[in-house]
């Protein structure tokens, strides 16, 4: 993790609404998200399935398919050389296209889904350099591609090879590599490790952050598993039902979480330390979007709700455990409004474990 965590903003989201549908069918997928990435900061995105992770970075880079619509929100990248920071929700299709891959890059989720099964590494890796650096030779792409692939550790012999020729895990590194080939400020990586086996998410785990130290670019992590983010992520958002219920940094969230949505997360892995214990789940399903419960959509997961929570959506901000901006969360628990008695929530998990 980088402990000397910049406060300089490379990506700030702001308010961002997203909607699938319109009219009576509008289903409210993301409701005013606000969230800021520092330059050289790695931010970790965490939440079950249909949380909206994914469809929060879409939605901020311009790439959600039909019928998911950003209806309100801006999203501003700041150059790393300074001036004017860009809209990226407003720029034409030509600033968008000169800011992807160059500035702010992507790893999708599944990477066999990603890479072209009739082409080459090598053609996948030099076209993007082509498209991108249209002045270079081809002798010079060739180079970087097989200097791509030396630093995300493959052999340079696997650049004649087709996708379905390499294993899991080197795809996956391929797509890494392709991320970095215009050494972009941003790199957003979706699931980068679903589908791999322990040992390669850890393999996997230390590429990204020795690539990071090396190359300093900023990262925006999703997953559903928060147990790599505790070591990966300098902060980490836990989402719920389209909004940020809790984001601070990582050991702060760890060995305190304040929401009890992320005490469920926690505790939903087991510890390599101690007893042996029964793994407690978080007991429901995540909302219907097209249903929502009044209040606090965990409400009716939550074992400490008590009646505030079936009325309003608390507003996130600071705890008692954690008054400043670094940490804030959404909870009635915690708001100074309520009547209900703060309750602190620790893991029963064996400290200093990670």
């Amino acid at each position: 993790m980088n402990d000397a965590r910049s406060e300089d903003p490379v990506l700030e989201i702001k308010n961002l609404c997203v909607s699938y549908g319109t009219g009576s069918g509008e289903v409210r997928a993301l409701e005013n998200i606000t969230v800021t990435l520092n330059r050289g900061e790695v931010l970790g995105l965490a939440g079950e399935s249909g949380s909206g992770k994914s469809t929060l970075v879409y939605g901020a880079t311009r790439l959600l398919s039909p019928p998911g619509i950003v209806t309100s929100g801006e999203v501003l990248y700041h150059p790393p050389t300074g001036g004017e920071a860009v809209a990226i929700l407003r720029v034409d299709d030509d600033k968008l296209r000169q800011l992807r891959w160059n500035d702010i890059a992507i790893v999708f989720q599944g990477s066999m889904n990603s890479l072209s099964p009739v082409f080459r590494i090598e053609r996948q890796l030099t076209d993007v350099i082509a498209k991108h650096r249209p002045a270079s030779s081809r002798i010079e792409r060739s180079t970087r591609a097989r200097e791509l692939l030396k630093m995300v550790g493959i052999p340079q012999d696997r650049l004649i090879a087709y996708p379905h020729q390499l294993s899991g895990g080197m795809r996956q590194r391929v797509m890494i590599a392709m991320a970095m080939a215009l050494n972009p400020d941003v790199v957003i990586m979706d699931e980068p490790t679903t589908a791999l086996d322990v040992v390669m998410q850890r393999q996997i785990l230390q590429e990204i952050l020795r690539l990071r130290s090396k190359l300093n670019f900023s990262v925006i992590f999703i997953t559903h598993d928060v147990s790599l983010l505790i070591e990966l992520a300098d902060r980490i958002a836990i989402m719920y039902a389209g909004r940020i219920v809790e984001e601070g940094p990582a050991q702060d969230l760890y060995r305190n979480p304040q929401h009890p949505y992320t005490y469920g997360l926690l505790n939903s892995f087991p510890s390599l330390h101690g007893e042996r214990k029964e793994i407690v789940g978080i007991p429901g399903s995540p909302p219907d979007l097209q249903n929502m419960p009044s209040g606090c959509p965990f409400t009716p997961r939550c074992p400490f709700a008590f009646e505030a929570c079936h009325k309003s959506m608390p507003p996130l901000t600071g705890s008692d455990q954690f008054p400043r901006e670094a940490h804030v969360v959404a909870c009635h628990l915690h708001s100074a409004d309520s009547a209900r008695v703060p309750i602190e929530l620790s893991s029963p998990r064996v400290r200093g474990s990670v």
